[in-house]
């Protein structure tokens, strides 16, 4: 079965929205190799029509301008773009397909097709709903070291908590933390008396 990765830039507090307001002053290179590793790795990008217009509405220009991202631009402009929308949409980019269908069924589906990893970046919404379905495999967040104070979370209340697992964790000169999350379908359970047991005793 194919593997789902998402990388989402967010800040100290949990905001996810606008990054571009906030996030270029710590881009570098670590950064954009852990971009690369991510995104620029993966043969299929499932992302949603918000994402989707962003990204097309600026790397095949990039690519065609031949400056440096334009290796990244290329990337992203041969890999299979699946796009998550309720609406048809007319497609300029190349490689460009609507995801068909129910999410789950159709994303379970995609992920027991043939082919290499499946990049996400962005599409919040629909990571959300990968995470709850536990389809998500791994959810890498750059965590900025800023608290922007505004703006929407990745998080949104919910009934019941969303136990995750550490898979890894690097740190960048920037300040930034890379840390790299999946489900945890064995998350440790406790009460504030079995925590006491742990306390030292005199």
């Amino acid at each position: 079965m194919r593997k789902i990765t998402a990388g989402l830039f967010i800040s100290l507090d949990g905001v996810i929205e606008d990054p571009q307001d906030w996030h270029f002053p710590y881009f570098n290179d670590e950064m954009g190799a852990a971009v690369d590793a991510q995104l620029g790795a993966s043969d299929t990008l499932l992302i949603g029509r918000v994402t989707y217009d962003s990204f097309a509405g600026a790397w095949p220009d990039r690519e065609e301008a031949g400056g440096e991202d334009a290796p990244f631009a290329k990337k992203l402009g041969d890999a299979r773009k699946v796009v998550v929308s309720r609406q048809d949409l007319d497609f300029t980019w190349r490689n460009s397909e609507v995801l068909k269908g129910e999410l789950v069924e159709a994303v379970t589906a995609l992920k027991n097709e043939p082919g290499g990893d499946i990049g996400m970046s962005g599409s919040v919404s629909v990571v959300r709903q990968l995470l709850a379905a536990g389809l998500l495999d791994e959810l890498h967040l750059l965590v900025h070291p800023i608290a922007v104070r505004k703006g929407a979370r990745l998080f949104e209340d919910a009934d019941t908590p969303l136990p995750l697992r550490l898979l890894s964790s690097t740190t960048f000169s920037t300040g930034v933390l890379h840390l790299v999350y999946t489900n945890d379908d064995s998350a440790p359970e406790g009460t504030y008396e079995d925590a006491k047991t742990q306390l030292p005793q005199d």
